[in-house]
């Protein structure tokens, strides 16, 4: 049996795979990483392409597993509000990252879209780093200041520092811990950081702090303002 005419191919299948270092739209950005999904993790920053290397436990799974657990208690004290690990970020043209950690509320500077990513800057974004020659600390951190992130924290494991930057309009300003050690979110009431207790690795002292800040009048007003905005609704 002769078959005529051509096969049909799978224009995934045709398209180059992504590449360190590569200068993409986000468009093709998107679909040269579709067509990889055995890729973990890989971000456009400043138009250009980042493949995450394989992550090692104590430079960066436990600390991220840290930060995760101290947002996520805040999370549970204040409904209304959303956090991601590890999400897709459309926060412009040029940039997609993946942030390790995510806090928003919907509707305010970032939403979910009908494809479930994020379009929009996310209020805070976390990430781990290695040392301060890492690329969070560079092209990502211009991107997020650019964007609007409000706070922007990055750990940089192997130098036993965390940096968290506010937003100002002439740049990020990296905030000064208070006589007993405390970092506190503007964006968002009540989030405490525990700075030296984070560092020594003693989470129960972090979430102690933590509770403190639940605690406090600004937190419950921000609450009550949560729940009356409703979801999804801006601010």
């Amino acid at each position: 049996m002769v078959i005529t005419g051509e096969l049909t191919r799978d224009p995934l299948l045709s398209l180059p795979p992504l590449e360190n270092g590569d200068h993409l739209s986000r468009d093709e950005f998107e679909r040269r990483y579709a067509a990889m999904p055995h890729l973990r993790k890989a971000e456009l920053v400043e138009g250009v392409v980042y493949m995450a290397s394989p992550l090692r436990m104590r430079s960066h799974g436990e600390p991220h597993g840290d930060l995760t657990t101290w947002l996520g208690v805040y999370k549970a004290s204040t409904p209304g509000i959303v956090l991601g690990i590890e999400p897709t970020v459309r926060l412009d043209p040029d940039n997609e990252p993946q942030p390790d950690v995510v806090l928003f509320v919907p509707g305010r500077q970032a939403s979910i879209n009908a494809e479930d990513y994020i379009e929009g800057s996310p209020e805070l974004v976390v990430e781990v780093a290695a040392s301060s020659a890492a690329l969070d600390l560079h092209d990502k951190k211009r991107a997020y200041h650019r964007n609007g992130v409000q706070d922007y924290i990055v750990w940089r494991t192997l130098e036993g520092q965390l940096d968290w930057f506010q937003w100002e309009s002439q740049g990020y300003v990296a905030q000064v811990p208070d006589e007993q050690g405390i970092l506190r979110s503007r964006a968002f009431p009540g989030l405490w950081l525990a700075l030296p207790a984070l560092l020594a690795g003693e989470l129960g002292r972090v979430l102690s702090v933590l509770q403190e800040g639940l605690k406090t009048p600004e937190h419950a007003t921000w609450v009550e303002e949560l729940q009356r905005l409703g979801p999804s609704s801006p601010a």
